[in-house]
């Protein structure tokens, strides 16, 4: 955890700690807890949470689910959103009353060729919100001024929370697999990212299959502009889908579970680009002779940069996309992740501080 501030910093002189839900061991529950409140350093801002989405990713960052793993104690979530209220010395473009967001890219080196050739989301230097630094599972958080994402005025702030990951990876995955208005797109997994892709597909001009092996699910995607659905458990889903469609165009993989990434590949037409969202731990078969054949393109997409996130949040503005979203508080943080574990939350959960 970082030093203590001058509690006169927020305004509120009987603020000198905030409550925090903290990994202090991996796989064990997160401990509710009241924590020191954090400084802002140099380019950094204090920002008071009213909302953080809670994302599969932190769930495995609980459980260190990763080869990288960041060092207990931490505090999760990168889907917050708040206003300002503090500035470390060198912020010029924020100011305390400001809204903003925090973002798994929490920071990055901004001089490496990644970062130089707009690919940023691949520096091998940059810090991760919630991760590699302290996230939004508390009612305060710190933000790097430079990377914090600016959030439009009028934004729910239920709704806007999921954009911030949930949004912006999936616009980012669909972007990449270069598929064009009135071309099919395949979602597999219609999880808190997968409901938000068939949004995002149908509101660039795309047509969606949606794939899931939950009913529940896979009405919400047709309600949300599916054209066609597909329930893995229950059909063959390479075929009901080479039936509806001749193979789709592109595949956005958002699932959690490793089958979903095989079963992509029989779901494409020749030429086809398959992009992975999920990060289930594991592997999956990759017939080498279809890959070749077909002329596939398989390829990775974690979240997006900071222009992305500003796109991703411009849809969100203009109307287009609305997350499915319930509301929690931060003390039910375990039994969300309890529920996400067994496949039972439709849409986000989003902690509301207010």
């Amino acid at each position: 955890m970082t030093q203590t501030l001058d509690n006169n910093v927020t305004g509120d002189p009987s603020v000198a700690t905030m409550r925090a839900a903290v990994v202090t061991e991996f796989g064990a529950p997160l401990d509710i807890t009241d924590v020191e409140l954090p400084v802002p350093g140099y380019g950094e801002a204090l920002v008071k949470l009213e909302t953080s989405g809670i994302c599969h990713t932190d769930l495995h960052a609980a459980h260190g689910d990763w080869p990288v793993k960041p060092a207990p104690p931490f505090v999760p979530g990168h889907e917050g959103y708040g206003t300002v209220v503090a500035l470390g010395e060198g912020v010029q473009d924020l100011a305390v009353g400001d809204k903003v967001g925090n973002a798994w890219l929490w920071s990055a080196c901004g001089s490496c060729e990644f970062c130089r050739t707009g690919w940023e989301t691949l520096c091998e230097s940059q810090r991760n919100g919630g991760y590699s630094v302290d996230g939004s599972f508390g009612t305060y958080m710190v933000v790097n001024a430079a990377y914090a994402a600016r959030i439009p005025e009028g934004a729910n702030p239920l709704e806007v929370a999921p954009i911030l990951c949930a949004g912006v990876t999936v616009y980012k995955g669909l972007k990449v697999t270069d598929t064009r208005p009135g071309q099919w797109v395949a979602i597999s997994g219609i999880g808190g990212l997968g409901h938000i892709a068939v949004q995002y597909a149908r509101a660039m001009g795309l047509r969606v299959v949606a794939v899931d092996i939950d009913d529940a699910k896979l009405a919400l995607a047709e309600q949300l502009g599916a054209e066609v659905t597909v329930n893995a458990k229950t059909q063959e889903a390479i075929a009901e889908v080479q039936k509806a469609t001749g193979g789709v165009h592109g595949v956005l993989v958002t699932a959690v579970h490793p089958q979903a990434f095989g079963q992509a590949i029989g779901l494409t037409r020749r030429g086809g680009t398959i992009v992975f969202n999920g990060l289930p731990p594991g592997d999956f078969p990759a017939p080498i002779f279809d890959i070749v054949l077909k002329g596939l393109t398989i390829r990775g997409s974690i979240v997006g940069t900071r222009q992305d996130m500003a796109e991703a949040l411009d849809f969100y503005t203009r109307g287009l996309i609305h997350p499915t979203v319930t509301s929690a508080a931060l003390d039910d943080v375990n039994e969300v992740f309890e529920r996400m574990e067994r496949g039972q939350i439709d849409g986000r959960v989003v902690i509301d501080y207010r």
